[in-house]
């Protein structure tokens, strides 16, 4: 039948693994947000609720309210780089909610966070996109033979996305390249 997409076998360990890496490259921006929105905890409670589930937690309601906070915290702040780094904080607890179906537009469950915590890199930076390029080669070295297994049971990354849709192609396609033991 045309139009039907197929399954792709996600296993909860799975799920706390793509957590974790979206969890560990979005933490490495929430600095960004917080100093330009110190009394706003939205993405360090959404990175928290990642973190939970990364490690055991169960994948609730409190999970994904606090991935909408973040998101709205994000709408919420001036600046362009704060506005990424909330995102990545968003995406990280987001990827908890990874589907199994063999969609291209998935992937940016898994590699959300590490796209826009690069772009929030990049912003910081006075929109130096070399520096993104090296954040996504950091990115690259925090994920797990398993996330990259995950990953490439998908699609390549979806076009379009502007910046940050180039940064998950890029990271995609690192990734992809890469063979682990797992």
């Amino acid at each position: 039948m045309t139009g039907e997409v197929s399954e792709i076998a996600l296993s909860k360990q799975d799920l706390r693994e793509v957590t974790a890496f979206a969890a560990a490259c979005a933490e490495v921006v929430l600095e960004v947000f917080e100093s330009d929105q110190p009394d706003d905890s939205r993405p360090r409670d959404a990175l928290g609720a990642a973190w939970e589930f990364a490690r055991g937690g169960e994948r609730g309601k409190a999970l994904r309210d606090t991935a909408w906070a973040a998101l709205r915290a994000a709408n919420s702040t001036d600046t362009a780089a704060a506005r990424e780094a909330a995102r990545a904080a968003m995406s990280a607890a987001g990827a908890a909610y990874l589907h199994p179906l063999a969609k291209a537009v998935q992937v940016k469950h898994i590699l959300g966070a590490g796209a826009h915590a690069a772009r929030a890199a990049e912003l910081v930076a006075d929109d130096d996109r070399s520096v993104g390029v090296k954040h996504l080669e950091q990115t690259t070295h925090r994920a797990t033979p398993v996330v990259v297994a995950v990953l490439k049971r998908f699609p390549t990354a979806p076009s379009g996305g502007g910046r940050v849709g180039e940064l998950i192609r890029k990271l995609d396609t690192d990734l992809r390249s890469l063979t682990l033991a797992e």
